[in-house]
């Protein structure tokens, strides 16, 4: 019997079927593992596309998610959103899969103007081939994130600046003409009531376009910009000011107030124009006070929002100007005065208690043109020229100063700057 055993060991005949029986069991194994592998993969797939178009799907710019959002005063969970994720979430799975059971944890939060969309998964695929080794399914997880940024609301507040210096000629070529048909070769139409044989009225006739024509026509144009930019009726708001109709009652001047009626503004705007004087040298020209027109809007515009809802606003002040201040200033103008009379850059200190208000400061610079063939010019503002831009550059917040010269398109250059101060709704995922 010993023997015979022996024999059986050392034969070297069948060995073939003998290994492949002794290997059948990892071999099967092998195979069934690429197979139920292959299939826990594609439901995976398929569960990360769902949870991607469910996140997405959930806060995107249309859905009843977003709304909901937008309609609430605080921070919150956005329970529409929710349910609507799960919808889309199951909504996305392929018939081979409905029955393999699959746990999803969904949540959609509101936090400031940020809607946040989380979905997490969690499945266990049945195995086939697996089930000989003792495995009878293989559990699949994953999770997606989606943010919305909510339409930011925002007051707008338009200072215009029509002060005298503003009738220049717009263009170069505007300036040309009026110095042309004009005897002391001046290129501002002064509005001086005195007389209909104005500067102003020859502008008219000559046909040129001074710089407040085109702040006014600009000014007109952003409010259409802001109706097709906004995603509720109530986004945004504008009010318009100005220095005042009149030098005799120069003051900040509303002629327009805080609305999101955009036609509405726009109509009122019609009525910027240029402010009249009563003669030449009228109270010797101190019609431009920069100080009181920021003290008093700073008390007008109160303290900004986050922008978060209609009833947490942003607030920015919105100002076009060509920078020069022309007031009576006896004792803190920045620059050599003329008696009382403070010719000077912008006073930046003003600016600042703006700022401390959370309110948001866009400066639209219409470049002071040089007139080197006017004495008053060479002496009190040549001097000072350069230091313009950069103090209207500092009162501006980061990022919203804007300079156009007389080659550019003010309605274009507002139109930027404007694009710049809004943020558009955003998904990141």
């Amino acid at each position: 019997m010993f023997q015979t055993l022996i024999r059986f060991l050392r034969s070297k005949s069948g060995n073939f079927g003998t290994i492949t029986a002794l290997l059948a069991v990892p071999l099967i194994g092998a195979a069934g593992l690429a197979v139920d592998v292959a299939n826990a993969l594609s439901l995976r797939n398929q569960l990360y596309e769902a949870a991607d178009a469910a996140a997405l799907g959930a806060i995107s710019e249309s859905s009843s998610g977003v709304a909901a959002a937008m309609a609430m005063s605080g921070d919150g969970v956005v329970t529409i959103g929710q349910d609507e994720a799960r919808k889309l979430f199951f909504g996305q799975l392929a018939s081979d899969w409905k029955d393999v059971p699959v746990n999803v944890d969904i949540s959609v939060t509101k936090t400031a103007n940020i809607v946040t969309s989380n979905i997490t998964f969690h499945a266990t695929v049945p195995t086939s081939f697996l089930q000989v080794l003792g495995d009878t399914s293989i559990p699949i997880a994953g999770s997606a994130t989606a943010q919305y940024q909510t339409a930011t609301f925002i007051d707008f507040y338009m200072l215009l600046d029509n002060t005298p210096s503003m009738g220049v000629g717009a263009t170069p070529t505007d300036v040309a003409k009026m110095q042309e048909n004009t005897s002391d070769k001046c290129a501002f139409a002064c509005h001086n009531m005195d007389t209909t044989n104005n500067y102003y009225n020859l502008a008219k006739k000559l046909g040129v376009s001074m710089r407040i024509d085109v702040v006014r026509q600009a000014t007109q144009k952003l409010t259409e910009t802001a109706t097709t930019s906004r995603s509720t009726p109530d986004q945004y708001r504008m009010a318009v000011y100005t220095f005042g109709t009149q030098a005799e009652k120069a003051q900040l001047t509303t002629v327009s107030g805080l609305s999101s009626d955009m036609a509405q503004v726009k109509s009122y705007t019609d009525n910027v124009d240029l402010m009249t004087i009563p003669y030449q040298g009228y109270n010797n020209d101190q019609t431009t006070s920069f100080d009181n027109a920021l003290t008093q809007m700073k008390t007008n515009m109160g303290t900004g929002g986050g922008g978060t809802s209609s009833a947490d606003r942003e607030k920015v002040l919105f100002f076009v100007t060509d920078g020069v201040g022309d007031s009576q200033k006896p004792y803190t103008c920045t620059k050599p005065l003329t008696g009382n009379r403070c010719q000077e850059p912008i006073d930046t200190s003003f600016c600042q208690p703006l700022k401390d208000q959370n309110v948001k400061i866009a400066i639209l610079y219409t470049t002071y043109l040089p007139l080197p063939a006017n004495n008053w010019y060479n002496t009190w503002i040549a001097p000072f020229q350069s230091q313009i831009p950069t103090r209207l550059q500092s009162c501006a917040s980061p990022g919203l100063y804007f300079e156009v010269n007389p080659t550019q398109g003010i309605t274009d250059a507002m139109n930027a700057l404007f694009l710049k101060i809004i943020r558009s709704p955003r998904l990141t995922s």
